[in-house]
Order: structure tokens, then C-alpha cells, then sequence
């Protein structure tokens, strides 16, 4: 168990520690690359997955809800760690915490731990994360924000649904779905152009990591950033166990659902700090201790899964 594990997190942490190997080393623009990220690479995985991924809209609808209770659960733990701190920490705690990474870890451990059909309920809780990240976290950046050095995100609701639109992944989500309505194929070349932007999305994210890791020597890893990794990595799957049982998922379905939500902080949740004016370095240090110590506590969670079902 622990082998296959190491299998699908060992190649995670030597792409972001080559990137903090890279960025000690020189000086990396990492705001540019932050923003291929977010406006090209991303939004092609979300439309490459989109047209990709069959899915069932009774599947939808009861993985959706149990979804939206956990992250609301894990925002809310989130929260509650950043009690007492300035603003900006508090609020990147909070998307520390309601913000994990489904994608990279979260599909090759679903795979293993539940085969092909496990996989494509991964993918599917995978794709409402991705888009859920795109929505709540640009609210939880924005929200009550005033001032100049603000104007960018705005502070009012009409301001902060255009932080979201603004958004390519948001547009890919509309297109994607459009198109699978229709029964619309996009021609060869042009589906190989997006797949071929999708592949590159992951790997480019976990550079950005390691980029600010690097960038900043070791992380300091203080009580606040221990607290919200263990809300994240213990919070998180018994959060998933408590609504999906409440909106009636049972057996390989609930543990999907359970599996993806002990996965640790999403890389892209550092992307979007970045861009809405976060604070970086809070949410790198937790994605990175999340990361280390994930190896054991996706373990346990793993070897809890097959009492779920």
C-alpha cells in the first residue's frame, strides 16, 4: 500500500522540488507563469475533461450536493483556523483549507484504489472541484474588500461576479457543456491542440509550487499552517464521509468522494492567490506540508475504504 503510494506521490514532489531547485538557483517571473496557468493551460483541462468524461446527470446531481457540503464544511474550518490573524491570512487559510487537489493526486490514487469505474467518478468529482475552485475562491479573496489597492477585485457583489466571469475555465464550462448538448465533436486537430495544453497543466502547476518554495528558502511552518493542514487532511475526508452519507451515497461512490476530500491543498489554490492578491506564502507553505504529510494520511484513509463500501 505504501508503495503504490509513494508510486503516485514521488513523481509530485520531485517536479515541485526540481521547481524550488530552479528557483534558488535564478530569478523565474513566476506572476507570468502563474497566468498561463490560470488563462490558457487551465481552462483546456477543464474543456479537455469536459469532452472527454462521460457522465450521468443522476450522479451529477447527488455527487454535486455532497461536494458542495464539503467544501462549505472544509471553508468553514478553514476559517475557524484563522481566527485572530490579519485579514489576509485568515482568508488564505480558509481557501487552504476548502481548496484540494482532486486532479494530480486525486485521480491516480482513485484509480488504484477503485479501479477504472472509481476513475471516472474521480474525474467527475474532479471536474466539480476545478470549477468550484474558480468560483469560491475569487469570493473568498474578494469579499468586503475596500480601498485602492483592492480595485482590481472589487468589493461589490456585482464586481465580484465579474472577478469569477472573467475567468477562461468559467467560459470552457459553458462551451463544454454546449457542445456535449449538441453533440458537437471538434475537429481532430483542433481536440489534439487542447488535449495537448491539458497534459501540460499539471506539471506546470506543481513548478509553480515549487517555484515559490524555492523562492522563499524553507517554508516556515508555524501552528497556523500545522493547524490547517490537519484540517485539510483529517477534517477534510471525515467531512466527505458525513455528507455523502447525508445526501445518500453509498459504497465505491461514497468512498470516492472520501478518498478525494483527504487529498491535501490544491497547487492552483497558490495560482489564484497569486492573482487576486493573497497571501502566497500562506497558502504555499500549507500545500506544502500538506503534501508531505498526505503520504500517511491518505494511507489510513485508504485502508479504510473498503469498510465504506
Amino acid at each position: 500500500m505504501i508503495q503504490a503510494l509513494s508510486n503516485v506521490l514521488l513523481p509530485v514532489m520531485l517536479v515541485a522540488g526540481l521547481g524550488a531547485v530552479l528557483a534558488a538557483r535564478f530569478p523565474i517571473d513566476q506572476a507570468t507563469m502563474a497566468r498561463v496557468t490560470l488563462y490558457l493551460l487551465s481552462p483546456a483541462l477543464v474543456l479537455n475533461v469536459l469532452l472527454t468524461t462521460p457522465v450521468q446527470l443522476g450522479e451529477v446531481l447527488s455527487m454535486g450536493s455532497a461536494y458542495a457540503l464539503t467544501v462549505a464544511g472544509c471553508l468553514g474550518l478553514g476559517w475557524l483556523t484563522g481566527l485572530g490573524r490579519p485579514q489576509a491570512e485568515r482568508r488564505s487559510l480558509t481557501a487552504s483549507v476548502g481548496i484540494w487537489n482532486s486532479g494530480n493526486m486525486g485521480l491516480p490514487i482513485a484509480l488504484f484504489a477503485f479501479g477504472q469505474a472509481g476513475f471516472a467518478r474521480a474525474t467527475l468529482l474532479f471536474l466539480m472541484s476545478f470549477v468550484g475552485m474558480y468560483v469560491i475562491a475569487p469570493f473568498v479573496y474578494s469579499a468586503g474588500l475596500r480601498g485602492p489597492a483592492h480595485a482590481q477585485v472589487g468589493a461589490g457583489p456585482g464586481t465580484l461576479v465579474l472577478n469569477v466571469l472573467r475567468l477562461p475555465a468559467v467560459w470552457m464550462v459553458v462551451l463544454g457543456v454546449t457542445l456535449r448538448a449538441l453533440h458537437v465533436t471538434l475537429p481532430e486537430g483542433l481536440s489534439r491542440g487542447v488535449e495537448l495544453l491539458a497534459q501540460a497543466t499539471l506539471p506546470v502547476v506543481l513548478l509553480s509550487l515549487g517555484l515559490q518554495l524555492g523562492a522563499g528558502g524553507w517554508p516556515r511552518l508555524d501552528a497556523r499552517v500545522w493547524l490547517a493542514t490537519a484540517a485539510r487532511l483529517i477534517g477534510g475526508p471525515l467531512l466527505g464521509l458525513g455528507a455523502g452519507l447525508l445526501c445518500g451515497l453509498r459504497g465505491d461512490t461514497l468512498g470516492v468522494l472520501v478518498l478525494s476530500a483527504s487529498m491535501p491543498t490544491a497547487v492552483n489554490a497558490l495560482l489564484i492567490a497569486r492573482e487576486y492578491g493573497g497571501d502566497t506564502d500562506t497558502v504555499a507553505r500549507t500545500a506544502f506540508l500538506s503534501t508531505l504529510c498526505s503520504v500517511l494520511t491518505i494511507a489510513a484513509v485508504v485502508a479504510a475504504l473498503p469498510r465504506l463500501a
